[in-house]
């Protein structure tokens, strides 16, 4: 794609309003546009990086066998009546009313809405287990909406829902998506650690945030830090291992604030150990067994003719936020360095020819080039603008092509300047380009 025909409105200067990284960063290169406080538009640079995230979350749910379904972002209010959260949610909650005058909600999440489709759908424990998730744009009405996308009013988000016959088999599905958390953060080149969290307006007694680490994250965290030397390689969903791959986090203290205990932590943590710092919550899992299934009415018949209630979860990922939390681990701010892992880079590479009035035979070659870059489903950017060779770099750094192209003088013959973002320059052949690109988005 020739950068002059794209949509990208990128700004000469941080803007004076944004305060974190993150959130410079993505007006800066036209990523997101505010039309409401806490509310954006998402341009065509910013969209592709979060579709690449949906897609991964998206593949790491259908692999521990999660149906994918899509619920409405408007719900009855009946339903949180009935569980009981209607009242209780708070001001967070936008509620309305249509024009019958019924009370009406955007929907904060969803555990009310996949219950009330559960309930009336099956009925006998032989359907059990499910695993159901969707995703959906939620609204929050924060009071105060900050950072961006990262404290917003209105995100992109997964939220999936299990149901269960018994605790045993709700914990199996509980362990389930915990690995499937570390799979997907993984993927997305985040070191993203489970830590015993407070359940919150969601409720029940079990419950994990998984935080990585950022100075402006708005998590406080008490950690050991041999939690970050684990490593979870899993590959079969049986249920002992996902039990000892939990408890092999469990085994190390890591909490937030709300779950804090000063006592505790100096007791089982060495003080060469300990760690207290900020993280970004990027994920959240909760059990809560029957509280909303027993408020609803969503039971199973079991064998022998009784009833009981199914056990629940829920499991959410902020897909949205997962852009500013990527940006927040990865961009250079000494250099200006946007460091996309290529999983969900808007762009594989760059193309940065040299061009003046006079001679488009730079130009011309970097078409040619993107030509058999396309052949190798390698998609390009190609800067076509006049401006010069320092200026173009820059720009690149800032939208975050993990490589790049370089043609102008030096360039001749078979040989190209390529180079990964941030490190030296290569002189290769494009066959050995695709070769280096395709063998690392392969790994992904």
């Amino acid at each position: 794609m020739l950068l002059s025909k794209l949509f990208i409105p990128i700004l000469k200067n941080n803007p004076s309003e944004a305060k974190i990284k993150s959130h410079q960063l993505m007006l800066r290169v036209g990523m997101i546009k505010q039309a409401s406080a806490g509310i954006y538009s998402w341009l065509p640079l910013g969209f592709k990086v979060m579709k690449k995230i949906e897609e991964i979350v998206r593949q790491e749910q259908n692999k521990i066998g999660a149906q994918e379904i899509l619920m409405p972002t408007i719900q009855s209010s009946e339903i949180w009546k009935e569980s009981g959260r209607y009242e209780d949610y708070g001001e967070e909650m936008l509620r309305i009313k249509d024009r019958q005058n019924r009370e009406m909600l955007y929907g904060p999440t969803n555990e009310e809405q996949v219950t009330e489709i559960f309930r009336s759908s099956l009925k006998s424990y032989k359907s059990l287990p499910q695993l159901l998730y969707h995703i959906q744009w939620k609204f929050r009405d924060e009071i105060r909406p900050r950072f961006g996308i990262m404290r917003g009013r209105e995100f992109y988000m997964k939220d999936a829902y299990s149901f269960d016959i018994s605790d045993d088999e709700a914990f199996y599905s509980y362990n389930k998506f915990f690995l499937s958390y570390l799979r997907t953060f993984k993927r997305l080149s985040l070191t993203a650690i489970p830590m015993a969290a407070d359940t919150g307006p969601i409720g029940g007694n079990l419950s994990h945030e998984f935080i990585i680490l950022a100075d402006t994250g708005e998590s406080k965290i008490f950690t050991d830090k041999r939690v970050f030397d684990l490593n979870s390689n899993e590959t079969e969903l049986e249920k002992n291992s996902l039990q000892q791959m939990r408890k092999k986090y469990e085994q190390y203290y890591s909490v937030t604030d709300e779950k804090f205990n000063k006592e505790e932590f100096e007791k089982v943590v060495s003080e060469e150990n300990r760690l207290i710092t900020k993280g970004i919550e990027v994920g959240h899992i909760f059990y809560f067994g029957d509280k909303y299934s027993k408020a609803m009415g969503a039971s199973v018949d079991l064998p022998g003719g009784k009833k009981d209630f199914v056990k629940m979860g829920s499991y959410g990922i902020g897909v949205s936020r997962l852009v500013g939390a990527i940006i927040e681990a990865k961009y250079d701010d000494k250099n200006e360095i946007m460091k996309w892992p290529l999983s969900v880079a808007p762009y594989d590479i760059a193309l940065i020819p040299m061009i003046n009035k006079n001679d488009t035979s730079a130009l011309d070659k970097a078409i040619n080039i993107n030509k058999e870059l396309i052949k190798n489903n390698i998609d390009a950017i190609i800067d076509d603008t006049e401006e010069n060779f320092s200026s173009k770099i820059k720009k690149m750094n800032l939208i975050g092509t993990p490589y790049q192209i370089i043609i102008g003088k030096k360039t001749d013959g078979d040989l190209l300047e390529f180079k990964e973002t941030g490190k030296e320059t290569q002189n290769i052949s494009l066959t050995k380009i695709v070769e280096i690109i395709k063998k690392q988005k392969n790994s992904n």
